[in-house]
């Protein structure tokens, strides 16, 4: 009956009928618990433009809406997130999502406690029937920004203010330093750690300490824009990360490594509205849109951005990938001999720095 339907015609008459479902019941009602504030940038920021589509898709057209969407901010990692979480459960929420490595436990604890309520955990890996998981492989755009970078610079120095040394983070230095070493053997990178996802004061001085030791181009993995206002401030590039910054005044930006949440978050909430919601482990790339890169620079050369757009583009295709053997860690460990590629099982459990980063993981505790 279908089969000569569009996609689209088919995703009208979809959502006509969970219109006419929704009139029989109250609306879904959805939560996000956030990190940070929401800002007009960031990790967050990003996080809520997939809710804002969820509005977007389900109720603009709807006299009747079939969603609600709520959001609590500025939520740090443990108890309070726990007991945040547990009041959204318990408040009536059918659908949460908890967008921080550090939810993860806390997620679990609560979905223990409403087998009922289903949880979106981004970023954890603990999964259960009533917990789903998802990620995204930031690390292919981290290499495309490595090459940019290694182009760019004239000292063959980068560096890089990071939060934590979980496994997400290591990936993307590791990955970065191999952009850069695939066009610069001399490419190095420094990284200083500050401990924290939003501290302004902290990672300013984590980017003011790797501009004096030289590095020209600067990238972070952190929630604020504090490090694209020390290269704007210092007259060096900076990779902005999550957002886009190159409209937000920042003559800094080389370009920006970006994430895209829309398109999984609705799918997740259509999923709950027609009662098919189950757990599963999404990781997602640039071949599915959840990472890209934009906002490249003008003072970029052309041969630069076409040299860049040509790796992801071999990437998109499977013809390039980013742990590609031979890999050794800064103590010459081989991880990976020649042509072999790391699964996703390893990247997932990356605890350790390749050669060309200059800075050591920091102490456990």
């Amino acid at each position: 009956m279908y089969k000569n339907l569009s996609a689209k015609c088919v995703a009208v008459l979809s959502l006509l009928l969970l219109t006419l479902l929704a009139k029989a019941q109250e609306p879904l009602k959805v939560a996000f618990v956030y990190i940070s504030p929401v800002a007009n940038a960031g990790w967050v920021f990003q996080h809520d433009l997939g809710r804002r589509a969820i509005e977007e898709t389900f109720n603009k057209a709807n006299k009747t809406p079939l969603v609600k969407t709520t959001f609590v901010e500025n939520v740090s990692e443990g108890p309070d997130a726990e007991r945040v979480i547990r009041d959204l459960a318990k408040s009536g929420h059918q659908l949460i999502f908890t967008p921080s490595f550090g939810y993860m436990e806390p997620t679990m604890q609560v979905a223990k406690e409403f087998p009922q309520v289903r949880f979106e955990s981004v970023t954890g890996y603990k999964r259960a029937l009533n917990v789903s998981t998802s990620n995204a492989r930031y690390y292919e755009g981290r290499y495309l920004a490595g090459v940019a970078a290694a182009k760019m610079s004239k000292t063959h120095l980068a560096g890089y203010v990071a939060a934590f040394p979980i496994p997400e983070v290591l990936q993307g230095i590791n990955a970065f330093t191999l952009g850069m070493r695939s066009v610069d053997p001399q490419a190095k990178l420094k990284v200083v750690w500050v401990n924290s996802w939003f501290s302004p004061s902290l990672e300013r001085d984590a980017a003011e300490t790797l501009v004096n030791q030289g590095a020209d181009v600067l990238a972070y993995h952190t929630g604020t824009n504090a490090v694209m206002q020390v290269a704007q401030e210092k007259s060096v590039w900076a990779i902005a990360y999550h957002s886009d910054l190159s409209a937000k005044g920042f003559g800094s930006q080389l370009l920006a490594v970006t994430h895209h949440w829309e398109k999984y978050d609705v799918s997740r909430v259509r999923s709950m509205l027609e009662g098919s919601w189950k757990s599963k482990d999404t990781w997602g790339g640039l071949r599915e849109g959840m990472v890209d890169i934009q906002g490249w620079n003008d003072k970029v050369p052309t041969s630069v951005k076409r040299e860049v757009e040509e790796v992801k583009k071999q990437m998109i295709q499977g013809k390039t990938t980013v742990f590609k053997g031979p890999l050794l860690t800064q103590d010459a460990k081989l991880v990976a001999k020649e042509g072999a590629v790391l699964t996703d099982e390893q990247v997932q459990q990356m605890n350790y720095l390749l050669e060309g980063v200059l800075s050591p993981l920091p102490k456990s505790n």
